[in-house]
C-alpha cells in the first residue's frame, strides 16, 4: 500500500491546558432594532432567537456572539472553548485558586464552567471545538496584469463580508491583575504589551497574535470585537458600505504595530467599536510568542489619520 504523507497541523499543544478559543462574546443593547441595524449593515448575518440576537459570518454556522436587550449597554460575559479533555482540570484549577464557580444565567443552557474574574465580569470555559485559526489566516492582495483593469466599476463590486471573528478588546481596572488571572485561569498567554495601557494575550493551541487585548480603565466593558476580512480593499469597501448606511464615525484606515493588523473601526450606537480587520501575526501551536514591554506612542500605530479624542473612553463606566 502507498503510504500517505504530508504535513498535518497539530490542533494542541501536547502537555499543556489552555483554552483554545474565544468561542463567542454576549452584550447587552438598549435597543435590539438599532443593533440589528449596525451589524446586518457591518456585513455580519443576524439571526432573531427569541428575545436576543445571534451574529454570524456568512456561510459559517458558528454563533459568534449574542446580543439581549436591556436599558444599558453593556459587555455581559466571554465564552472560551476548550478540550473537552482538559475540562476537569479547569475546574480543578479554579478551585484552587478559590475562584467560585456559579450556575450558568438563567435561560442558558450550558455544561461549562461560569465563574467572574477580577472585575466581575461572567466568564464561561466550556468544551468546545477550536474556532480560533489553525494557521495564519489568508490574506491577498491582487494586482491586475498590464492592461487590465483592477478595479470594477462599484454598482459591480460585490459585497465585503467578514470571513471569521479575530479577537475581543474590552477594558478591566488593573492591568497586572487581570493578565495575571487570566493566564493562570485560562492559560492564555501574553504577547505584548503597551505600558498600562494595554495588552494582548494569545492562545496555546495556535492563535492570531491575541485573541482577547485588555485596555487600562475604571472597569470592565467592550472597546471593540474584531473581525477578519482576507485584504485590505474588502476592508475599505466594508467601511465605505457602512459610511453610505450613516455609520460614519470611527477611525481608519490603519495598520497597527502589536499584531501588525490593518484595521478599520466603525463606532457602534453606544460608543464600542466593530473592527474590520486582516493580516494580524499569527502565534503557531508549536512555538510561542517573544514577550516584549513597548512604549505607548511608538507602538500604538504605524499609520493611519489620528484616532478620535475619546476612542480609549470606556462609555459603560458612566
Amino acid at each position: 500500500m502507498t503510504a500517505i504523507t504530508g504535513h498535518i497541523t497539530a490542533m494542541k499543544r501536547p502537555g499543556e491546558i489552555g483554552v483554545h478559543s474565544l468561542d463567542h462574546h454576549a452584550l447587552i443593547a438598549p435597543d435590539l432594532a438599532k443593533a440589528k441595524d449596525f451589524y446586518q449593515a457591518f456585513g455580519l448575518d443576524v439571526v432573531t432567537t427569541g428575545n436576543q440576537l445571534e451574529l454570524y459570518t456568512p456561510g459559517n454556522a458558528h454563533c459568534w456572539a449574542r446580543i439581549g436587550e436591556s436599558g444599558k449597554k453593556k459587555l455581559f460575559y466571554l465564552s472560551f472553548g476548550a478540550s473537552p479533555a482538559d475540562m476537569p482540570t479547569f475546574r480543578a484549577r479554579l478551585t484552587a485558586m478559590s475562584v467560585d464557580l456559579l450556575p450558568a444565567p438563567k435561560g442558558f443552557e450550558s455544561n461549562g464552567l461560569w465563574f467572574r474574574d477580577p472585575d466581575g465580569l461572567l466568564i464561561e470555559i466550556r468544551a468546545a471545538e477550536k474556532t480560533s485559526p489553525t494557521q495564519k489566516a489568508p490574506f491577498v492582495c491582487p494586482s491586475s496584469p498590464a492592461n487590465e483593469r483592477g478595479a470594477l466599476p462599484r454598482k459591480q463590486t460585490p459585497a465585503a463580508r467578514p470571513k471569521r471573528f479575530s479577537h475581543l478588546a474590552m477594558y478591566c481596572k488593573d492591568m497586572d491583575r487581570s493578565i495575571a488571572f487570566y493566564s493562570k485561569a485560562l492559560g492564555l498567554r501574553l504577547a505584548d504589551r503597551a505600558e498600562n495601557i494595554i495588552s494582548f494575550l494569545y492562545g496555546i493551541h495556535g492563535s492570531d497574535h491575541h485573541m482577547l487585548a485588555l485596555l487600562q480603565s475604571n472597569g470592565s466593558g467592550l472597546h471593540h470585537s474584531s473581525w477578519d476580512m482576507g485584504s485590505i480593499g474588502a476592508i475599505g469597501l466594508g467601511a465605505m458600505e457602512m459610511s453610505r448606511k450613516g455609520f460614519e464615525k470611527g477611525w481608519g484606515l490603519g495598520r497597527h504595530v502589536l499584531g501588525s493588523n490593518y484595521f478599520h473601526y466603525i463606532r457602534d450606537p453606544w460608543g464600542s467599536y466593530a473592527e474590520y480587520t486582516a493580516d494580524m501575526d499569527y502565534v503557531p501551536v508549536d512555538r510561542d510568542w517573544k514577550t516584549e514591554m513597548h512604549d505607548g506612542e511608538d507602538s500604538f500605530y504605524l499609520w493611519a489619520n489620528a484616532p478620535p479624542d475619546d476612542f480609549a473612553r470606556n462609555f459603560e463606566q458612566e
